[in-house]
């Protein structure tokens, strides 16, 4: 260790104490288990007041302050916009400048959060039902057959909203958005459980509840099957028309099959999504140029 920035706040302190002690460099490397370069360079840069070299920063602690404010009114906006911002309030800088500052003060451009829109009532729902499954053990969830559609994008050019945040701030409501629908993609159904993933269906035109009963029949209990063999099971789907249809509580009541209650505007508590995302980033590396490309790629992934 021979840079005093990876000095820990303990070491620091420690450094700080035997220095005034007048201990020896070697005694204090020692104490604070780090190398005695590190002691070096913290003591004369740091205890003594060593001036810094290097070219003098062209904007203040102030003009800094000045662009938090410019990030928190507007975390959606892009580098440039920020950068006009912070240049029309009267700061000399650079973009460059502008970026480095936005990371000296702990921002960084990702993407937001998916943010469910819910009311009142769906947030006592969510509530009542996680308390509900709170003490629910590992086997019990292993007996879950969770199932999702999600839509791939075959243009990738758009990847949607970037949010300027600090860590910490992702469930802040300032940088959450709701999901971005994109055109040009396939819409797919697949299922997951402990055990493993169950075969996918590309879904050709609006999933009604007769599309539903198709996909439940050749794709569903065939990854049941799959994963569960003769055991029980319980299987899971999100509150989409075509899943609290009547016909489709029919055709769970006829199959013996148990369905798993779920809270409205709920897909951040399917692990499923997960699943999806990691293809979807997969997708974005490769690239498919049409449809058949990007089913192909999805299957393999």
């Amino acid at each position: 260790m021979g840079k005093t920035a990876d000095l820990t706040v303990v070491q620091k302190t420690i450094i700080d104490t035997l220095h005034k002690e007048e201990k020896s460099q070697k005694v204090i490397a020692k104490e604070a288990r780090c190398s005695q370069s590190a002691v070096s360079k913290y003591i004369n840069t740091v205890l003594r007041g060593r001036e810094k070299c290097g070219r003098k920063r062209c904007t203040s602690d102030r003009d800094d302050r000045s662009l938090e404010r410019i990030v928190k009114q507007g975390r959606f906006r892009n580098l440039g916009e920020l950068h006009k911002d912070w240049t029309e309030a009267g700061v000399s800088a650079s973009r460059t400048t502008t970026y480095r500052r936005l990371h000296d003060i702990g921002y960084s451009c990702r993407i937001p959060c998916i943010k469910p829109l819910l009311n009142q009532k769906q947030r006592q729902k969510r509530l009542y039902w996680a308390k509900e499954k709170k003490y629910w053990s590992v086997a019990q969830w292993s007996q879950v057959l969770f199932s999702d559609e999600s839509k791939f994008c075959i243009s990738f050019e758009n990847q949607g909203p970037r949010v300027w945040r600090k860590t910490g701030e992702a469930q802040k409501s300032s940088c959450l958005k709701s999901s971005v629908k994109f055109p040009q993609s396939v819409m797919v159904w697949g299922a997951m459980s402990s055990a493993g993933v169950g075969p996918l269906s590309f879904i050709k035109s609006t999933v009604n509840a007769a599309v539903y009963h198709e996909i439940l029949e050749h794709f569903m209990l065939p990854a049941a099957n799959k994963l569960f063999g003769d055991d029980d099971f319980i299987f899971q789907q999100d509150l989409a028309p075509a899943h609290k249809a009547k016909t489709t509580s029919t055709w769970f009541n006829s199959h013996g099959i148990t369905v798993l209650d779920w809270p409205a505007n709920s897909p951040d508590l399917n692990p499923i999504e997960n699943l999806w995302g990691i293809v979807k980033r997969k997708m974005r590396e490769q690239r498919p140029r049409n449809a058949d490309e990007l089913k192909a790629n999805i299957k393999a992934t």
